[in-house]
């Protein structure tokens, strides 16, 4: 780990305060105390001075750095090495990195515009000298409103940029730069170009009207959706005309030569695709997606009732095995009550019985309507029976005769005779 240089004098720049660090070097605020100037000094980590890969590299960015003269890219004052310790001093931007910019989200479409189409002017440059960055990333775009009306960008950290040939490895092989935003001939070890760098734009391109990279998940997932993905639509993720997918659909070709020639020709299909937005100073709302289940997962399609099933008691559960959704499904809503699944006949739930159920009663009512037919037959029986008493004592010779003896049964029914009295005088 390079110790901290707060404090301390390195020639004649004296250091303020760190500012970030990075894998092979630190950045730190200093005042050039013989111009009396703020600087930006990038000092080489200790860890690897005595590395000569590394010590090649950072000789490479100082140079690069120099050759490059546009108001787009962060100028270089002094190159040096004191005490064996590299250094490069550059201007000190007051502001912050792109990639702090979009941390909350999407930026306005005119915005991004107006910050990347800078961007795409420093790029063409350093293509029409023979460079390529190989290193663009929003934390390499600084953005500054101080020193002009408008916002101000430039491009830095030239660490890894070439002229032609391969993309940076190390000795053993390893790719060096950023997988979020590489292009895929970059990725593979291939020969890269201009195109390369328009690719890592079009992803910034990306970023900025979506808050998010193209790709995410870990450094294989991302590599592999760059080698072999397409980019996901622009338009799936907010409210944009579609016309902005296909520019970035050119612009993100896997193969270079169907990309676009220029990185001012990108920037130039994307404004006329914008054109179309209603409000572009504002960032683009989010494209509305209503509950749903998350992408990797399928969720089941259910089979609607013919007709709605009776009203269910609070607590019903029908009996026998739930249908439901499929095992480790999350359903975003709640369900009242339990669907079949496709491909099945559709459950018979059976209504509910509730609280002071009535099936009693229904037993009961059952019950007494089975003793009505006999109720009926025994109570025609006893009304013939009377009649035909009330015949035989008004047809007998009306002498006095002793009252006739009877026995009765008492029933539920009332009192029934069980011996019928007999006429005269027996």
């Amino acid at each position: 780990m390079s110790e901290d240089l707060t404090g301390r004098r390195l020639g004649q720049y004296k250091i303020d305060e760190a500012l970030g660090k990075g894998g092979m070097s630190v950045l730190y605020r200093a005042t050039d105390v013989r111009l009396g100037r703020k600087v930006a000094l990038k000092v080489m980590g200790e860890h690897i001075t005595g590395d000569t890969e590394f010590r090649e590299r950072f000789v490479d960015e100082a140079r690069n750095t120099a050759a490059i003269d546009h108001a787009n890219v962060v100028p270089l004052y002094d190159f040096g090495e004191i005490d064996g310790m590299l250094y490069i001093a550059m201007r000190l931007v007051e502001g912050s990195d792109l990639a702090h910019r979009i941390s909350d989200g999407a930026i306005a479409p005119q915005r991004a515009l107006e910050l990347l189409d800078q961007i795409a002017g420093a790029l063409d440059t350093l293509h029409e000298q023979g460079l390529v960055h190989l290193d663009l990333k929003p934390a390499n775009v600084l953005v500054t409103d101080r020193e002009a009306a408008a916002e101000h960008v430039y491009l830095a950290d030239f660490g890894l940029t070439r002229r032609g040939a391969t993309g940076h490895r190390t000795s053993s092989g390893d790719f060096l730069g950023s997988p979020t935003y590489a292009a895929p001939e970059h990725l593979r070890g291939e020969p890269v170009d201009g195109r390369t760098d328009l690719y890592a734009l079009a992803c910034m391109l990306f970023a900025c009207l979506t808050g998010r990279p193209p790709f995410q998940g870990d450094v294989q997932q991302v590599i592999q959706g760059h080698l072999n993905t397409e980019p996901p639509a622009v338009t799936s993720q907010v409210v944009l005309p579609s016309s902005i997918d296909d520019v970035l659909r050119r612009g993100m070709a896997k193969q270079a030569d169907r990309r676009y020639g220029t990185c001012k020709e990108l920037l130039a299909a994307a404004r006329t695709a914008l054109s179309a937005v209603a409000r572009p100073e504002v960032p683009p709302p989010a494209r509305p997606t209503g509950p749903s289940a998350p992408q990797h997962r399928t969720p089941p399609q259910y089979v609607p009732q013919p007709q709605a099933p009776p009203p269910q008691a609070a607590g019903y559960r029908p009996p026998g095995p739930q249908p439901g959704p499929p095992q480790g499904y999350a359903p975003a809503y709640r369900q009242s009550r339990p669907l079949p699944p496709p491909g099945q006949d559709p459950v018979r739930l059976r209504p509910p019985m509730p609280a002071q159920s009535a099936a009693p009663l229904a037993r009961r009512s059952s019950g007494n309507a089975r003793w009505v037919v006999p109720l009926m037959v025994v109570g025609a029986v006893l009304v013939l029976v009377v009649i035909f008493i009330v015949m035989a004592t008004s047809g007998g010779s009306g002498s006095s005769s002793p009252e006739p003896s009877s026995s009765y049964e008492t029933s539920e029914f009332g009192q029934v005779p069980t011996v019928v009295p007999t006429v005269g005088g027996g």
